[in-house]
């Protein structure tokens, strides 16, 4: 494919590459372009941005047209795609997405035995069952505090069928927002039972919650898996906003995520981030784009040059996005024209989008509704304009959780000032329940 050729695993065990730059050396050059575009920053260049001052042309990776940078995932040693396929919205019928993806270099496929109701599995092992060899595969499953090691092995075994192969490379527990998931012992018998059948290579967390920086910390420090699946992006540095005060009235109180990040690869762990488009409405900024530069690529050319990131997934629904999203694969550096596309993005969305990892309102609601999550799903029917999969994701929650059902009989002042964004989520929640409930 465009992005060159996909390396072979000679032995689904024992697999190690050998890439083009060193890892140390990758990671170096990203401290170095990251400290020079926060010394940018500095200089002023944020002010020349906001008064209009014309950024810089920057050109397109050599090879715009597919993978450019196969990245090592931390301590797995696995060389993978830096910007990789995501399938939480992958339906039936849709096996020719993931062979664009795979022709155009991607060989990670991200995916969830929950995703489109076990849809997004089978399309995958559909697409992917003669190609098994040259790509890695990664699925989650949600193993709460009272599960057993036979529930998960169901779990495993049941994505195991839909996948049409008898591993995965990483299995993750998905969407954990409290400690008590990651003390469950069983979850330790049945990883040990799973790798010594060959079931699993390695395992993750995978979260995008208001406790997320508290679980990644603790997970970290008892060493409990081997990659990190974090919902993360621009908006949730700080260093963003730390140029922004004047213009912005914001708060970046995202301080401990980042810090959970730097210590987790203290350990080599792999971190993967995704929600990297932050609401992901694309075409509300196609009027902005110029020069051959999107939003979503100064997204990616953001996130890719954080350090502490290893690379990204995004829901890939159509092979124009694809191709336009893998402009940005190799990048380590953010130029003036991605800062202003950012900047404008974030002035669109700040007081509508909900950082997941903020957690300012989380004792807010005296019926413990979990805001963050009611609006989560929203924004899934609202930016991602993706009715099905919010609806999905919302009536899962209601299960779980408990839903947004007791904001319609509240009159909103528990947590009319709760958010220090000033998202008015009296106003959001509730009719979120009437539009999925």
């Amino acid at each position: 494919g465009g992005g060159g050729p996909i390396q072979v695993l000679p032995n689904r065990l024992t697999t190690h590459y050998t890439p083009l730059v060193s890892a140390s050396k990758r990671r170096s050059m990203k401290q170095v372009n990251r400290r020079t575009f926060l010394s940018r920053l500095s200089l002023g260049v944020v002010t020349g941005l906001v008064s209009g001052i014309r950024s810089r042309a920057v050109a397109a990776p050599a090879d715009s047209t597919g993978v450019n940078n196969y990245t090592r995932l931390g301590r797995t040693e696995l060389e993978i795609s830096d910007i990789s396929f995501g399938s939480s919205r992958l339906r039936h019928g849709e096996e020719y997405l993931v062979r664009h993806a795979l022709d155009r270099g991607i060989n990670y496929f991200d995916t969830a035995e929950s995703y489109t109701r076990g849809s997004s599995e089978t399309v995958l092992g559909k697409a992917l069952k003669a190609d098994r060899n040259r790509v890695y595969l990664a699925t989650k499953t949600v193993a709460g505090a009272g599960d057993t090691r036979q529930e998960m092995m169901r779990s495993l075994e049941g994505s195991l069928r839909r996948l049409q192969t008898d591993y995965v490379d990483i299995f993750f527990n998905h969407a954990v927002n409290n400690l008590a998931r990651l003390k469950n012992p069983e979850w330790f018998e049945f990883v040990d039972l799973a790798r010594r059948q060959g079931k699993i290579r390695f395992t993750g967390m995978s979260g995008h919650a208001g406790k997320l920086a508290e679980c990644v910390a603790y997970a970290s420090r008892q060493d409990m898996f081997d990659v990190l699946l974090l919902a993360t992006n621009f908006g949730e540095d700080p260093a963003f906003y730390e140029r922004f005060t004047r213009s912005f009235d914001l708060v970046a109180n995202q301080q401990r995520l980042p810090a959970a990040m730097a210590e987790a690869k203290t350990k080599d762990l792999g971190i993967i981030a995704m929600k990297v488009l932050r609401g992901a409405r694309l075409n509300d900024m196609r009027p902005y784009e110029s020069e051959g530069h999107t939003y979503a690529q100064a997204a990616f050319r953001w996130i890719l040059s954080n350090p502490d990131v290893d690379a990204s997934i995004v829901s890939m629904t159509g092979t124009d996005r694809i191709d336009e999203y893998l402009v940005a694969s190799g990048a380590d550096d953010v130029s003036d024209a991605d800062l202003r596309l950012l900047e404008g993005y974030a002035r669109m969305t700040d007081t509508s989008y909900c950082r997941h990892a903020c957690n300012d309102c989380e004792d807010a609601c005296p019926y413990g509704v979990p805001i963050p999550e009611v609006l989560r799903t929203r924004m899934y029917a609202t930016d991602y304009g993706d009715f099905s999969f919010a609806r999905d994701e919302y009536r899962a929650l209601s299960r779980n959780q408990g839903g947004a059902s007791a904001c319609l009989s509240c009159d909103g002042s528990p947590c009319r000032n709760a958010c220090s964004y000033h998202i008015p989520i009296a106003d959001l929640c509730g009719p979120t329940h009437r539009l999925l409930g």
